[in-house]
């Protein structure tokens, strides 16, 4: 029998401090819708810093997924400025 411990994301196996993982799970979440729209949109990097009204390196840096370089609040102006609908869902 394997002593392998299951988790539910990648991010409570990566994330010791619950908080911690639910606050990446919520950010990686909005990467992966933005990215989607930017997609989807085919803007060129320097069109999407314009819209975003972020420098042309934050666009990269988003593409690039690179979540430790974005606030959950930075991601949820981005997505609103892209037309997106940003809830939370609390749950007990």
């Amino acid at each position: 029998m394997s002593n392998e411990k299951q988790f539910n994301s990648v991010w409570d196996a990566l994330e010791d401090d619950p908080i911690r993982a639910e606050n990446l799970k919520l950010r990686s979440a909005l990467l992966i819708a933005i990215n989607e729209e930017l997609t989807s949109r085919s803007l060129k990097q320097s069109e999407a810093a314009k819209l975003l009204q972020i420098t042309q390196p934050r666009v990269s840096a988003l593409r690039q997924g690179k979540i430790s370089d974005f606030r959950l609040d930075t991601l949820v102006d981005i997505a609103h400025r892209l037309g997106l609908h940003v809830s939370i869902e609390i749950a007990a």
